[in-house]
């Protein structure tokens, strides 16, 4: 194999190593928080009888459909029926 070859692969699998953080002003993440907030899987009946009724709920956009539903210190996300992302609030 060829030195330039060699150094094109080498080059191209520590590029692939390297990972990219995005950092958002005033979001805490820690593991207390995150237990206090649905999974991502559950079902949204499931979330409703664990955490209540939401202050507001979002109708679901696009496609596939995503849905969110707001708490008091946190935000749900849903594709179809489950969640798929939730976040602390500001």
């Amino acid at each position: 194999m060829s030195k330039k070859i060699l150094a094109l692969l080498l080059t191209i699998s520590a590029a692939a190593g390297h990972a990219d953080t995005l950092l958002l002003d005033g979001v805490e993440v820690n593991a207390q928080s995150a237990s206090l907030r649905p999974a991502r899987g559950t079902s949204m009946e499931r979330v409703e009888s664990t955490f209540g009724s939401p202050t507001s709920r979002h109708a679901a956009v696009g496609d596939p459909p995503i849905a969110r539903w707001d708490y008091p210190g946190f935000v749900v996300f849903f594709e179809y029926e489950h969640v798929i992302h939730s976040v602390v609030a500001r």
